[in-house]
């Protein structure tokens, strides 16, 4: 048994009869507890002379032991689910050389294939485990800069007290390197790039994005949504979730201002300079990709503007507060507009009908089912989200990043390095050529000039912290609540104009929130629409997970909260 030695106060250990202070409280609770043991019990604590106070249906020792037999029942649920396989696409085990995975921040050669001596280090500190065995990982760099080290791969190893394991969800296998699919994301990718500069209300009218539509529409294979079979402008780099296709591209809760307390925020945000993209040369995507301070900078444009198309989308999601969107969509859902004060913001959405408080004649919610509990939760699953991708990412996947596939696509194109494993429609692609016209390469063009995160795409942290925190909100509020007052930014990006349109549910401008976070990574240039569709849905369970847990440990009579899913599907907790 593992022991913890906690020092005490002497001055705690004995309070005066006649005052139990605060710190004598706090000392008694924890300073003279001598021993904590794991999977023990706390030796009893007595104030003086202050008898036990507490009410309750139960008295301490039955509570203790109800407590403790409420985590072992919690615990012994998840241990008796079936064990989830964990299957890649086998492209580790297809090519020798890696070229099908993940391995910046490592040494590369010439051709930005990693040192298969490094790699293996890679792989034997995943499989032992031991924290010396990361920290013999061989970097290419000095480790230093954004992009110098490993993220955190001991993360995906973390257990947690509530919900599922990190272990016990899966995805499926990502497209394999030689795919049309891989081929036809892509194929994307390089127009999302191209199109960095395009406003969202434009893509109906803008030639680049109907060559894009053009393209699309001609791939072997593109999973990305559909009208009638084929893409259009409404379903352009959008994604396959309810209310996604409904009205502005943008979800209202980016554009929304946001009451935070007694301050107010406006929606503004620092955005890149247009026409400035990074890793456009060999030397420089080789820089990045062995871990070394990018040669490259980014310029930023000197006036605030609300987020008009995907460069601006692309600073939002490189540098956000991970739960940041989430947190701002329940500040705006929360808060009631005041008539009297035009700066209170918010729309007032109700709570989910299955909240036990909203008939209530004598209590509200606060801890449980009210607003500070909730917003506590949004930063809990997000914590426990990235410890489940982050098992995927390292222990599983290990899958390449784009601008790495378009690294084995430039190779392929000038030296024929890669025959016969690349799909003809990544190689013949119109959007390709565009690129290299433009730069002189046909490597995929990268919004930040640190390119992608060290660490691999699949699933995407971003996605699957965005389906988790929107499948809280969509839980704990009314998702058939219609939006008041809606609106679309301006072409300048310097205001908000009126929307008029179909109406827009809480429901689908939280999936087209998640759907903006997740794609705004892939127009970045640094995950693919498999990471963003699979780590929704990833998130979802996660989330999923932690409301049953905490459903069986209220007090209150509830009957269980009922809201769709990323796939329209009824889910009820």
């Amino acid at each position: 048994m593992t022991e913890f030695l906690l020092e005490s106060d002497p001055e705690d250990v004995q309070p005066s009869p006649t005052e139990v202070s605060r710190r004598g409280f706090l000392g008694g609770v924890g300073a003279t507890a001598a021993t904590l043991a794991v999977g023990g019990a706390v030796a009893p604590q007595t104030f003086g002379n202050v008898a036990h106070a507490d009410l309750g249906p139960e008295s301490g020792i039955q509570r203790r032991n109800s407590s403790a037999q409420f985590r072992i029942n919690q615990a012994n649920f998840w241990k008796n689910r079936p064990v989830v396989p964990h299957p890649d696409n086998g492209d580790e085990a297809r090519y020798p050389n890696r070229i099908g995975n993940y391995s910046k921040a490592l040494p590369h050669n010439a051709f930005g294939e990693v040192d298969g001596a490094a790699y293996q280090k890679l792989l034997d500190a995943l499989e032992s485990g031991r924290p010396a065995d990361f920290e013999a990982i061989p970097l290419g760099g000095t480790g230093e800069g954004p992009v110098g080290k490993l993220v955190n791969p001991q993360s995906g190893l973390a257990f947690d007290l509530e919900g599922g394991d990190s272990h016990a969800f899966a995805i499926p296998p990502a497209p394999r390197l030689d795919s049309a699919e891989e081929a036809g994301e892509e194929v994307e990718l390089y127009w999302m790039a191209l199109m960095r500069d395009v406003n969202f209300n434009d893509y109906g009218s803008n030639p680049l994005a109907q060559a894009a539509i053009s393209e699309l529409n001609s791939l072997s294979v593109f999973k990305g949504p559909k009208n009638n079979g084929q893409v259009n402008a409404r379903t352009l780099f959008r994604d396959v979730v309810p209310g996604g296709k409904v009205g502005p591209y943008l979800s209202q809760f980016f554009v929304q201002p946001t009451p935070f307390g007694s301050e107010f925020v406006d929606r503004r945000s620092r955005v890149f300079s247009p026409g400035v993209d990074f890793l456009t040369t060999v030397d420089n995507y080789l820089q990045v990709q062995n871990g070394r301070v990018p040669n490259e900078t980014a310029t930023f444009d000197s006036t605030r503007r609300y987020i008009r198309n995907g460069r601006d989308l692309s600073r939002w999601v490189n540098i956000d507060v991970l739960f940041q969107g989430y947190f701002n969509a329940c500040l705006i859902l929360l808060t009631g507009t005041n008539e009297d004060d035009p700066f209170s913001g918010g729309m007032g959405c109700p709570f989910n009908p299955g909240n036990p408080y909203n008939n209530s004649s004598t209590q509200f919610g606060f801890g449980t089912f009210g607003p500070p509990g909730l917003k506590a939760l949004l930063c809990e699953v997000a914590s426990r989200a990235l410890k489940a991708v982050w098992f995927q990412k390292w222990y599983v996947h290990r899958r390449l990043r784009p601008a790495d596939y378009a690294c084995r696509v430039h190779f392929q194109k000038t030296t024929n390095r890669y025959p016969g494993i690349l799909h003809p429609d990544v190689l013949n692609s119109e959007a390709v050529d565009r690129v290299h016209d433009a730069h002189g390469t046909y490597l995929l063009p990268m919004a930040f000039p640190e390119g992608n995160p060290t660490h691999p795409a699949y699933g995407a942290g971003h996605a699957t912290v965005a389906g988790a925190c929107v499948t809280i909100l969509k839980a704990v509020f009314d998702e058939n609540f219609v939006i008041p007052n809606p609106k679309i930014v301006a072409p300048d990006g310097l205001s908000t104009l009126d929307y008029n349109g179909p109406a827009l549910t809480v429901k689908g401008e939280l999936n087209k929130l998640a759907s903006n976070v997740a794609t705004g990574r892939n127009i970045a240039g640094v995950h693919w629409r498999t990471d963003a569709f699979w780590s929704l849905r990833l998130g979802q369970a996660v989330a999923v997970s932690i409301l049953r847990d905490q459903r069986a440990g209220y007090n209150e009579i509830f009957g269980g909260y009922t809201f769709t899913g990323f796939d329209g599907e009824t889910i009820t907790v």
